[in-house]
């Protein structure tokens, strides 16, 4: 209310009693002591019996062994290991039973402190219930509190007289071993982050180092491929005929306005082509394909690891509550199958009506990016008349180049403005559909937002690799949308285009990422100290710095943790540039490869250094993003398949060295066709263009046999790369053997427990 505005801070704390509450309602899990008398029961290999008196205290735990089985070059020893405990479900009644219980202080940890006020605040009406009037996070959007966070432990930076590693905070830990930059090539302290920041960003942390760790052999063999693309360009008869030709061969105009060419003038562009467009592409094709099926199975084993290291692997059945808004808007109760417990509930039935109004909208606004996607075809033609039309022979000579290259640009900045948009739309539709759990929101969440966004991001590739240059017609009988001819693939092809696409887009979203996720920091924290120093009637000694910043003041400086969707989405759309149409790039693993290096170092630096604490949050894996990861590489198979059925020239030299020369000697003539009589005395002069037909414009019989072929290699291409991730499927089981052999001993000596 005051003219001049100034921050009130409130510091939260609960008591021992509210802590114990909370504790047991939340199911938290804490370490066990089992006195063990006399009679000892068998033990797993980790745990080790601790002396205490004439008993044995037992005292379940793993003893720090980071780097055991690694390699010691990319493995580091991190200060402060966290032990691994065997836990329980939290009891009040039993809390003898806890290790530490006579420590008040210490018994919970910071993140399971902050855990517990979290949902007091978060569950707290302040109004009318069914409204959604309740908790902390309805009045931060209200702009009631202008902020609620949990502390940071202590600053980042390590203080010159504090040099022994065992001093440090668990924050500077994570600066000084995860953060900082020179730490590129060490593996991440997975056992650190969970401590400090919880187990769903800790699994995200761990799925994008296994996914940039798997990303290395893949990048190695398209680097290869590339390389065999440059010396097999420099040996290609077909492009040395091109080259050669000179005025041998007159080509049809691309465009009305456009004028006849020569062949020879493409002459770079189709070596260029040859670089992506040869038989490593089908040995690289078939490899990412399963490549990514081995992949996705390792990470199930991998998630299945960390899950049971940091027991979260019944969170999602048996630990997670219903979201507090959920709590307050449902219209009644039920008792919840596994649990037994009464539990807010709302009708599967009303869920569905609601889903099912979502997807209409959804639909509405896929349509609207299909909308752009055709205003972005007009967008090439227009240009590309009007650049013809200039009279700079330097700029009429790439007219097509220069239309399909601001075409990608100005795509990527409808891509950019309409996500905004949608992503908001999303939110709304989600908090109505009303899902019980978080986990079942974002699932949600994400699903809407992803459809959307793979239209957004990959039509355009998808237009360029499977429609463009099919449609168009022979000279004299051009097909046209809206007056305008349809759009051709450039002289180099439409290999090259699509190339061209994805690096646009890729490694251009991936750059603009990148200086956003380093300079918007920057300057979003700049300008939130400014204002607040800003604000504050400073006396002498705080304009001297004699006076020390309180913590939740830097804090407070901070920028806000908008959670972890973006960094998801980002990686998962890269994960679908690499598989979709790696036939067409061989080097985009490459790209990603040195993207994911930078990109988490870029994350943890914005975690540890520039973001508030975000409440720690519990996860039993990656969520939907799993299952949108395995549908990507499904996809990845036959989109593959028609790449390089239809769009690559393999398949057509294929056909002409055993048909006609198996040199490739006049394959070039061999893939033009003559334009027809009437359109030749139009224009007085003979011109030919690329396709499979006789002068009175029908498809020849040459045309018809590679239909069949390039039909018939898709379905063997599709069954055997299909046929072969199953093998791979069958024969790494999700779960590793000694993980098992993990379980059932823990559930064997938690029978046995129980009988005596």
């Amino acid at each position: 209310q005051d003219e001049k505005k100034v921050v009130h801070y409130v510091l939260l704390n609960a008591p021992w009693s509210v802590l114990c509450y909370y504790a047991e309602d939340l199911r938290l899990r804490l370490p066990l002591q089992v006195r063990v008398f006399p009679r000892l029961v068998p033990l797993p290999s980790r745990a080790q019996f601790i002396p205490a008196g004439d008993e044995e205290l037992l005292v379940a735990r793993v003893k720090p062994s980071h780097c055991s089985h690694v390699s010691h070059l990319l493995c580091e020893e991190v200060p402060n290991m966290p032990l691994d405990y065997y836990t329980c479900h939290f009891k009040v009644n039993k809390l003898t039973w806890f290790l530490g219980s006579n420590e008040q202080d210490t018994f919970f940890s910071s993140t399971q402190r902050h855990r517990i006020l979290y949902e007091i605040l978060a569950t707290t009406p302040y109004g009318h219930l069914k409204q959604g009037e309740v908790g902390v996070d309805r009045l931060l959007s209200e702009d009631v509190f202008a902020a609620a966070f949990p502390l940071h432990e202590g600053p980042f930076a390590v203080p010159a007289d504090r040099l022994a590693p065992e001093s440090l905070t668990e924050r500077q830990v994570l600066f000084q071993y995860w953060a900082r930059w020179r730490k590129w090539n060490r593996y991440q302290p997975l056992d650190h982050i969970r401590r400090y920041f919880g187990e769903k960003i800790a699994l995200y942390f761990a799925w994008l180092g296994f996914y940039t760790g798997w990303l290395l052999p893949a990048a190695v063999v398209g680097s290869l491929v590339f390389i065999a693309g440059i010396f097999l360009m420099l040996s290609d008869i077909p492009a040395q005929e091109i080259c050669d030709s000179e005025d041998e061969y007159q080509m049809c105009p691309l465009c009305k306005e456009c004028p006849h060419w020569q062949l020879s003038s493409i002459c770079s562009m189709f070596k260029a082509g040859r670089l992506f467009d040869h038989g490593g592409t089908i040995f690289f094709s078939i490899f990412m394909s399963l490549w990514a099926v081995t992949f996705l199975e390792y990470w199930k084993r991998m998630n299945a690891t960390l899950a049971h290291r940091w027991d979260c692997s019944d969170f999602e059945d048996i630990e997670e509550r219903p979201r507090p808004q959920f709590t307050a808007m449902a219209p009644m109760t039920m008792e919840n199958p596994i649990t037994g417990a009464e539990e807010p509930y709302f009708p599967k039935r009303n869920r569905v009506k609601r889903v099912v109004a979502g997807l209409m909208i959804i639909i509405m606004m896929i349509a609207v990016v299909v909308m752009f996607l055709i205003s972005i075809i007009l967008y090439r033609a227009i240009i590309s008349i009007l650049v013809s039309r200039s009279g700079n022979f330097l700029f009429v000579a790439s007219a097509s180049r220069i239309a399909s290259l601001t075409g990608s640009v100005v795509n990527l900045i409808f891509i950019l403005i309409l996500s905004k948009i949608y992503i908001a739309l999303a939110h709304f539709l989600t908090k109505w559909e009303m899902h019980r759990t978080q986990t079942k929101y974002e699932d949600a969440f994400t699903f809407k937002v992803f459809v959307f966004q793979f239209v957004n991001f990959y039509s355009s590739p998808i237009y360029i690799a499977f429609f463009k240059g099919r449609f168009v017609g022979y000279p004299g009988n051009y097909k046209t949308l809206l007056g305008i001819r349809n759009e051709d693939c450039g002289a180099g092809g439409c290999l090259i285009e699509l190339a061209q696409e994805l690096l646009v887009i890729m490694v251009g979203k991936q750059v603009i990422n990148n200086v956003q996720e380093i300079v918007i920091p920057k300057l979003k924290g700049w300008w939130q100290k400014y204002k607040l120093r800003s604000q504050k009637r400073k006396s002498k000694a705080d304009q001297l710095g004699l006076v020390q910043q309180a913590p939740w003041e830097s804090n407070y400086e901070l920028l806000v943790c908008e959670g972890l969707f973006d960094e998801y989405l980002e990686m998962v759309l890269q994960f679908g540039f690499i598989t979709i149409f790696v036939a067409a790039c061989p080097l985009a693993p490459l790209f990603a490869l040195l993207n994911n290096w930078v990109e988490i170092r870029l994350d943890a630096q914005k975690f540890v250094c520039e973001y508030r604490r975000p409440v720690a949050e519990r996860a039993q894996g990656i969520g939907i993003w799993f299952y949108i990861l395995e549908v990507i590489t499904h996809l990845a198979v036959i989109s593959n398949a028609f790449l390089i059925a239809f769009t690559s020239d393999f398949l057509p030299r294929l056909y002409y060295q055993y048909t006609c020369a198996s040199d490739l000697q006049g394959y070039v003539n061999f893939t033009l066709a003559y334009a027809p009589k009437h359109f030749a005395s139009q224009h007085n002069v003979t011109c030919r263009y690329r396709a499979y037909r006789d002068e009175s414009g029908r498809y020849s019989l040459t045309y018809w046999n590679l239909l069949a072929i390039r039909l018939g290699f898709i379905i063997v291409f599709e069954h055997v790369v299909f046929f072969i991730a199953r093998v791979i499927d069958l024969m790494v089981p999700d779960i590793p053997e000694s993980l098992q052999i993990k379980v059932k001993r823990e559930r064997y000596l938690a029978k046995q427990a129980l009988a005596e």
